[in-house]
């Protein structure tokens, strides 16, 4: 791993994790063809997600703080009826994010061997590209995030669950969920990026004892990948969030299909 490819890399992290043409299938994918795996993989790739996770904190960083002062607002003041809508949306992210770490439990070490097999991983860039496509056909019913109710909670907690296939887009899985089950655009974009936060941390936990064995050597160059995964990361939030409200997200669709047929087209012959 040299210094141009972290920061490419962290580039391309920072893009494909917000936007729905699967951050974790183009890394396999740019690793298969490009030979840049080596024994140092893991750690480089939980310090692009930190670099990802550090992006969304920071976006959304009056968001979270709100959150945070309802959790010990119980007044009754009045803003109360705030402090319980954002209690509720707490409640919510808790109940979508369990329902991801029980599918992980159950089919983690099943999804895990699909890393191995970019064939399969192409294949889900196309399932990806039609999940995203028909999220723009989805008629806006205003549900607001706060009101959505356990069983929506659910739902999109299980279709982030399916995303923990490399190929299968987090964000466009969540989003798509969402908008079918009648979110308003501007909530569902929201909620799938506030949602990001506890998966980018429960995805990393387990590795983040691979940093204690990192070569001091390699710091600065895992540095540049970070800083790059957060700035590319940053700047796509607000541009994402105006395409799915505005019902653009069928050109990432587009986008998916042919990076999985050349994929294909590629691996078959042996490449």
């Amino acid at each position: 791993m040299n210094f141009l490819s972290a920061i490419l890399l962290g580039i391309l992290q920072g893009l494909t994790e917000f936007i729905p043409v699967s951050s974790s299938g183009h890394l396999v994918l740019i690793q298969h063809f490009f030979k840049l795996g080596d024994n140092q993989q893991i750690a480089f790739e939980v310090f692009l997600h930190l670099g990802t996770l550090l992006a969304v904190l920071v976006y959304f960083r009056n968001t979270l703080w709100d959150l945070l002062k309802s959790l010990f607002n119980w007044k009754n003041t009045v803003n109360r009826e705030i402090h319980r809508k954002n209690r509720n949306l707490i409640a919510y992210l808790i109940i979508s994010t369990f329902i991801t770490g029980v599918i992980y439990l159950v089919l983690g070490d099943v999804f895990k061997w699909t890393y191995e097999m970019p064939g399969l991983v192409a294949i889900l860039l196309l399932a990806t590209g039609a999940i995203v496509f028909i999220s723009d056909y989805f008629r806006e019913s205003g549900l607001p995030a706060s009101n959505m109710g356990n069983l929506r909670a659910m739902l999109i907690g299980l279709g982030q669950g399916i995303a923990i296939l490399p190929g299968i887009s987090r964000s466009g899985t969540t989003i798509t969920f969402s908008l079918a089950t009648g979110i308003k655009r501007q909530d569902a974009a929201n909620y799938s990026f506030l949602l990001s936060i506890p998966a980018i941390l429960a995805a990393n936990l387990s590795e983040f004892k691979q940093i204690a064995s990192l070569d001091t050597h390699l710091l600065m160059t895992y540095l540049a990948g970070f800083v790059s995964a957060f700035v590319a990361g940053y700047l796509v939030i607000a541009v994402l969030i105006r395409m799915i409200v505005g019902s653009k997200l069928k050109y990432f669709a587009f986008y998916c299909w042919g990076m999985g047929i050349l994929s294909l087209i590629l691996i078959s012959f042996g490449l």
